[in-house]
C-alpha cells in the first residue's frame, strides 16, 4: 500500500499536536511547519517511525523574512525523502530575528553538517550543538551574513546590475 499524504498529516498530528501545522501539497511535495524547539523530535519521528520511513535529508536551507514580526524573521526549510514511496516532504521551522537559533540534526543526517555550516555563514543561524560551527565559504573574518536581505544583492556602484529585478529594493532596508 502505498503512503498517503493524509498518512503523514494524521501520524504527525496525533503524535505532536499543534507543533506541527499549516499542511500543504505543492504538486509532489507535501509541506508542513513545525515549531523550532520541537524539530529534532519531529526529524527523528519521521526518520524513525516504520511506516514513514524518511530516511535521506535532500536539502537544508535558510530564509530572511525581514519584514515579518521578530518572531518568524528566519526559517530553516528541510527537504525529506522517503525512497521505499518515492514520497518527498518539505518542513519549515520559523525563528526568532533577535537571536536566530535552532538545534542541529547533524547527529540525525550527517549529510547536515555543511549544509548548517552554510546556512550559518549566509544567514547567521545558529545551530545548537553543531560539531563545528563555523564559516564554510565566506572569510572567517567576515562580520556579516550576506544572503540576509538587509544587504543589497550588488556593490551599488555597479551599473549594470539592479536589485530591482531580484525582489529587493534598496530604499526598504
Amino acid at each position: 500500500m502505498a503512503l498517503e499524504t493524509i498518512q503523514i498529516q494524521d501520524k504527525l498530528t496525533e503524535t505532536f499536536g499543534s507543533t506541527v501545522s499549516d499542511f500543504n501539497q505543492e504538486k509532489d511535495i507535501f509541506s508542513f511547519e513545525v515549531a523550532a524547539d520541537n524539530i529534532t523530535a519531529v526529524i527523528l519521528f519521521l526518520k524513525n517511525d516504520p511506516l514513514l520511513r524518511f530516511h535521506f535529508l535532500t536539502d537544508l536551507c535558510g530564509i530572511h523574512y525581514p519584514d515579518n514580526d521578530v518572531d518568524h524573521q528566519f526559517a530553516v526549510v528541510y527537504h525529506l525523502h522517503n525512497w521505499y514511496e518515492n514520497k518527498r516532504i518539505k518542513i519549515k521551522a520559523y525563528i526568532n530575528g533577535e537571536n536566530p537559533e535552532i538545534k542541529t540534526i547533524s547527529n540525525i543526517f550527517l549529510s547536515t553538517n555543511w549544509m548548517e555550516r552554510e546556512t550559518y555563514d549566509f544567514y547567521g543561524i545558529n545551530f545548537i550543538g553543531h560539531p563545528q560551527l563555523k564559516r564554510i565559504l565566506n572569510m572567517d573574518e567576515m562580520i556579516s551574513f550576506p544572503m540576509r536581505k538587509e544587504f543589497p544583492m550588488e556593490d551599488s556602484g555597479r551599473t549594470d546590475k539592479d536589485d530591482r529585478f531580484f525582489g529587493r529594493t534598496t530604499d526598504n532596508y
